[in-house]
């Protein structure tokens, strides 16, 4: 039987930074990313992480998603502490838990389309068979009903793009992390993409985080975080918190 780590009931906020710190580099070389960042995300809703390029935003959520440790401060995820599980449950966390989109996508490139998508449920255990029918279902949502065949060599950058989100959804995971979806996708494909994560966020056990440039997607946020000089200087809401 697979472990998987337990969680306590989703409090209102499923992502909460505290006073987060990282740096790269040492001695005179050493650079400061994030400098002290308070963020949430809640439960229930798709937030948006904004600013200009070289902020930090790629670095936090790569601190959230227990990607890259931070240096100082604390990180929560539905109320617990991953850092603080032994490295094997942290591994298991993230893997029954946490979807990442990355802006490289990392597509295995001796799978199909529906076989990359399906990586997850296979490494949960489920049936090959069953598993990549479930993610040639998710694939056809976002048009790719005939590319499932296809090699990632094959395939556009948006096409691409579009397999790694369905990998990052197939599992269900509770909090799901997406860097520049739909920074290769034309107007329409993009609106596609950001109807299925929003439609994904609103569940009260699941959060949606999202790093965009892209202002005409904008509208499906329910907060926008605004970052800058490695801080979160100020947050939009279109609800009064605790609505």
């Amino acid at each position: 039987m697979s472990m998987k780590p337990s969680l306590p009931p989703s409090p209102a906020h499923a992502v909460h930074c505290r006073e987060v710190t990282k740096d790269f580099g040492t001695g005179d070389a050493r650079l400061p990313v994030l400098r002290g960042v308070n963020f949430g995300a809640r439960s229930g809703e798709l937030t948006f992480l904004v600013g200009p390029s070289g902020c930090g935003k790629t670095t936090l959520i790569s601190v959230i998603a227990g990607l890259l440790n931070p240096d100082a401060g604390a990180v929560e995820l539905f109320g617990a502490s991953v850092a603080a599980l032994p490295p094997e449950e942290q591994i298991l966390f993230r893997r029954r838990h946490l979807g990442f989109v990355f802006q490289q996508y990392h597509l295995l490139p001796s799978l199909s389309a529906a076989e990359n998508a399906a990586v997850p449920l296979l490494a949960a255990g489920m049936k090959r068979a069953a598993a990549v029918d479930r993610a040639k279902g998710l694939l056809d949502r976002l048009g790719l009903g005939k590319r499932l065949d296809a090699r990632p060599s094959q395939l556009s950058g948006g096409q691409q793009q579009r397999v790694a989100l369905a990998r990052a959804l197939i599992h269900e995971p509770r909090l799901i992390v997406c860097d520049e979806p739909t920074a290769a996708l034309d107007h329409q494909t993009g609106e596609a993409v950001m109807e299925l994560l929003a439609g994904s966020a609103v569940q009260p056990d699941r959060a949606v985080i999202v790093v965009t440039h892209d202002n005409r997607v904008f509208h499906f946020a329910d907060a926008i975080a605004h970052m800058d000089d490695g801080r979160i200087t100020h947050t939009q809401t279109k609800f009064p918190v605790g609505s």
